[in-house]
């Protein structure tokens, strides 16, 4: 039987409030603007999301524009052919997904099933403490434990982490803490910086230096407290760089799409690197593919729609710092 072809219903630009503020070494941010394509084929409809990469310059009209002009082209339509179509970013990330959500439909079979996966369980998440005064992050840190969360991930800036980590410590003396340096350690002796932190009760480092230094990890190798590549893997081309990491941070708006991340994985871990999935500020939509993948991987990083002040009608969000599928995409089911 001959399926109805797939067209473009519509591309949507949505703002979604933060709960408060979202903080990091490049600044704050209040909302989040993410890109909704949504396909249909006349009976089923699938939908993707993505959120721009903001230090690569990307914006949201910018993704949707990129998506209608895509749409017309052979290919678009077909994951495969759409990774030499479109280059890695927000715009193919939520096409992709689309794509991955209408095939679910259409065949009666969930994404994760597709994917080869396993059935997307509920999994525990880091939860972000932002970037603000070590007696601030302390008081973050002591809500998020007694929310549940029992990963949380630390935003530094490359001056006073020590403190900053010290007092989330105090704040949260039984979590398991990793930090996110956001490319801030260019100046300091990573080495030492990393044994401090280590002894602190840190077990992940991400992107302590710019993406384009990485070379300089590779004589360090702390073996207390391994290296996370995020900036500097972007994409399945990156990992030929990486030989200071000992793990890879793959988010679908960087990678592309479900796709694209699904091939980092399986290299990444032929390779003998961990993984953490990670995201940007998005809805449960946009979260959800992510989970799938997340069932493989060591850390989980999948709070981007608990920041939000609203979510999606619908979502699953999380219980006791546990992130779960929800029914908005792929044919996942409300985990229990």
């Amino acid at each position: 039987m001959t399926m109805p072809p797939i067209r473009l219903r519509s591309v949507t630009v949505e703002r979604w409030p933060v709960a408060g503020a979202f903080t990091i070494s490049r600044g704050a941010k209040t909302h989040v603007d993410v890109v909704l394509c949504t396909l249909s084929d006349g009976t089923h409809e699938g939908r993707g999301e993505g959120t721009p990469i903001y230090y690569h310059g990307e914006t949201a009209e910018d993704c949707a524009a990129a998506i209608r002009a895509v749409a017309d082209r052979p290919g678009a339509f077909d994951r495969e052919a759409l990774r030499s179509l479109m280059p890695p970013g927000a715009a193919r990330n939520a096409l992709d997904c689309a794509l991955w959500d209408m095939e679910a439909k259409r065949g009666g079979q969930p994404a994760w099933a597709l994917a080869g996966l396993p059935e997307p369980l509920p999994l525990p998440t880091a939860f972000t403490i932002s970037l603000d005064a070590p007696e601030a992050m302390a008081q973050a840190a002591q809500a998020a434990r007694a929310r549940g969360f029992t990963l949380l991930k630390c935003k530094l800036t490359g001056e006073g982490d020590r403190a900053r980590v010290a007092a989330v410590r105090t704040g949260a003396p039984d979590a398991q803490l990793i930090v996110d340096a956001n490319e801030s350690w260019a100046g300091l002796d990573v080495a030492a910086e990393a044994a401090a932190l280590g002894a602190l009760g840190v077990t992940l480092i991400e992107q302590p230096l710019p993406a384009g230094r990485d070379t300089a990890l590779a004589d360090i190798r702390s073996a207390a407290v391994p290296f996370c590549a995020d900036e500097s893997c972007q994409s399945l081309a990156d990992l030929d760089r990486l030989a200071g990491y000992q793990a890879i941070n793959i988010k679908l708006d960087k990678a592309g799409g479900l796709t694209e991340a699904l091939a980092m994985a399986k290299v990444a871990r032929a390779r003998g690197m961990k993984l953490m999935i990670g995201c940007m500020l998005a809805t449960s939509l946009g979260i959800a593919p992510a989970l799938l993948l997340g069932q493989l991987a060591e850390w989980v990083d999948l709070d981007g729609a608990l920041l939000l002040a609203r979510d999606r009608p619908g979502a699953a969000g999380a219980d006791s710092g546990m992130v779960k599928a929800g029914n908005l995409w792929g044919l996942c089911s409300p985990a229990t």
